[in-house]
């Protein structure tokens, strides 16, 4: 067994292929982003949280890896797409050395993403949540027919600017949002987003945290 970094998942070329594939799946579904810029600022974000939190510098590069592979099981099909995206990575992981007990974190993280069948069971898990289920952004969103946009593209597009962070006193993760009410009103990112918001406060329990939601400077989770 290896020691298999995220440098070394990222320059996999069967991993970048599935990641490829698996976003012009999305794209012929009419999904938001789901590309590398997704995965590498949910890699980021996972590993920067976990950090902040104290986690010793492995299981961080472990929730990296896990958001950086979390959605190529969308290259089978968007329906359970976390379950397959699961043992896709197991295959490879496995094939390039990394040991048990690692890819056991690794595939129970991405098998529990999704909030339909979603539990935060470990640190790395409630890590990808947080970080997948809070990128909502402008730049997600492929249609630039503003006349023909769906409530998805709408809500995406109204935000203006999106931060996660944590607290000051590192009690809260705090998902921050400017929203443009003339384009997406309030009520119509809840009807949207409310499962996967209700799904981040567990995480943020998992780790011990509150989870707040702020848009336009008003609390309102």
């Amino acid at each position: 067994m290896s020691r298999v970094t995220f440098e070394d998942v990222k320059a996999n070329e069967a991993i970048r292929i599935y990641i490829k594939r698996a976003d012009e799946t999305l794209i012929t579904m009419g999904y938001t982003e789901h590309s590398f810029a997704h995965v590498s600022k949910c890699a980021q974000q996972a590993y920067e949280l976990l950090d902040a939190l104290g986690y010793g510098q492995r299981i961080c590069e472990l929730a990296q890896i896990s958001a950086y592979m979390h959605d190529i099981g969308n290259v089978i099909n968007r329906e359970d797409h976390a379950q397959s995206g699961a043992i896709m990575a197991f295959r490879i992981l496995d094939q390039m050395g990394m040991p048990a007990d690692e890819i056991s974190t690794v595939i129970t993280a991405i098998g529990n993403h999704d909030e339909s069948t979603a539990v935060p069971v470990n640190a790395v898990a409630a890590a990808l949540i947080l970080a997948d289920k809070c990128d909502v952004r402008r730049s997600r969103v492929r249609n630039r027919d503003i006349a023909t946009f769906d409530i998805h593209d709408r809500v995406n597009y109204a935000v203006e600017r999106s931060d996660l962070n944590l607290s000051d006193d590192n009690t809260a993760v705090i998902l921050d949002l400017t929203i443009d009410p003339e384009i997406c009103p309030v009520m119509n990112y809840f009807e949207i987003f409310l499962n996967r918001m209700l799904l981040c406060r567990r995480a943020a329990d998992y780790l011990k945290l509150k989870f707040k939601l702020i848009i336009n400077g008003l609390d309102v989770l």
